[in-house]
């Protein structure tokens, strides 16, 4: 007998982090590695944020237990900015906060799924949504969108796949690993949708102030007072303002669902770190410049790495309009040698670049797409010019 569970028999690991492990491994054996691969911004966390933290160490208020739900005014804070945000309010008693906007997504799921329950998720799709999904006893229901359309699901390719099984559908935008918004239009018909089929959404919304070229995000639970009581939304510091080390997370919704998102989070965590709770009341409600700067950079990235990615042949690349991700097809190569290996997958073309010209990326496949591969551009512009350079060393024949 195994002495372990179903569940962690079936649980696939991430491959963004093995990956990342892989990349950082090469480094410690004295390897010049271009790692492109977690989407965590290479930026310091912003100066009065971290003064913030140092003022907390020193006050007893944060070496203690916090309210499981998160401290009083770092739920005021996220309920402000979610009013301020997306235009929807919440009472404080509406939010909890969590270590980290994954978890919160986990907390969600793990509250509304029961087995059996269908979650429709769109493809490509961040690695932890199917995982997750099949923790909480559900199962994986995926909708294809198209590298033409921007990787932007629709409204009718939602409402093709759901059945009375459907308890759920996973929305995130902008999106990891695509970088595809949803114009606001579509969110609206997909906001209609679920209410015409009595369905719940989990929205996403990580990376709503990372936007580009002018696009305009919109949240799902704006669009109706149905969506509102029926769509739980995640957010965080994380992204926005470089702070994944911190894990802080916020979950908005319904009350009811938010009260047993709390009961579920007192009996596994019991709450997020006292300090980081603290950092995370400084970045929501200090000065926003910093934001500002580190999306301008961004889009600079997001220009010079998809212009340059377009140069190495066998690999095109559209320009995302959110988050900090390219996702170039590279089925170009497809069939042929590269670096005098034939490759015929992502994963293939991956491991070539990693093994031969130490350029550490993720396969397309476990995000649900066989036919590219994913690059963070959350990295400096030097090394996103060395890295591509590196690529375009590689032999094709």
């Amino acid at each position: 007998m195994s002495p372990l569970s179903r569940r962690a028999s079936e649980l696939a690991p991430s491959a963004t982090l093995a990956m990342a492990a892989k990349a950082k491994q090469l480094k410690a054996e004295g390897k010049a590695v271009v790692a492109f691969t977690v989407g965590e911004p290479d930026f310091k966390t912003p100066e009065h944020i971290c003064e913030a933290a140092r003022k907390a160490i020193g006050d007893r208020l944060y070496h203690a237990y916090t309210p499981s739900p998160g401290l009083p005014k770092l739920r005021e804070a996220a309920a402000a900015m979610f009013k301020r945000d997306i235009g929807v309010t919440y009472e404080p008693k509406q939010v909890v906060v969590s270590p980290g906007a994954k978890y919160s997504l986990f907390l969600a799921m793990q509250t509304l799924l029961n087995d059996g329950d269908e979650v429709i998720i769109p493809a490509p799709y961040w690695v932890s949504y199917p995982e997750m999904v099949k923790l909480c006893g559900g199962k994986p229901v995926f909708v294809e969108t198209k590298e033409a359309d921007g990787f932007s699901v629709t409204a009718d390719a939602i409402d093709a796949v759901i059945t009375p099984k459907t308890k759920m559908v996973i929305l995130n935008s902008p999106s990891n690993p695509t970088g595809g918004i949803v114009p606001p239009a579509e969110v609206e018909k997909i906001a209609k949708v679920i209410e015409k089929r009595g369905v719940w959404c989990l929205a996403d919304e990580i990376y709503d102030k990372l936007i580009y070229a002018g696009a305009t995000h919109k949240s799902i639970a704006s669009c109706s007072d149905y969506a509102r009581d029926h769509t739980v939304v995640v957010n965080g510091v994380s992204k926005t303002y470089a702070m994944t080390g911190w894990r802080i997370g916020f979950t908005a919704g319904p009350a009811k669902v938010l009260a047993a998102i709390d009961d579920l989070q007192s009996q596994t965590t019991s709450n997020a770190c006292g300090v980081a709770q603290a950092a995370a009341i400084a970045a929501l409600e200090g000065p926003q410049e910093c934001v500002k700067e580190m999306v301008a950079e961004f889009a600079a990235r997001r220009d010079l790495i998809s212009k340059l990615l377009n140069g190495v042949t066998g690999v095109t690349c559209g320009s995302p309009l959110g988050a900090f991700y390219a996702l170039p097809n590279v089925s170009g190569l497809f069939g042929k040698k590269l670096g005098g290996v034939k490759v015929n997958t992502p994963s293939e073309i991956a491991s070539v670049w990693l093994d031969q010209v130490y350029v550490a990326s993720v396969a397309g496949e476990p995000f649900g797409t066989p036919s590219h591969i994913r690059l963070s551009y959350a990295t400096s512009r030097a090394e996103i010019e060395e890295g591509v350079a590196r690529l375009k060393k590689l032999s094709v024949e």
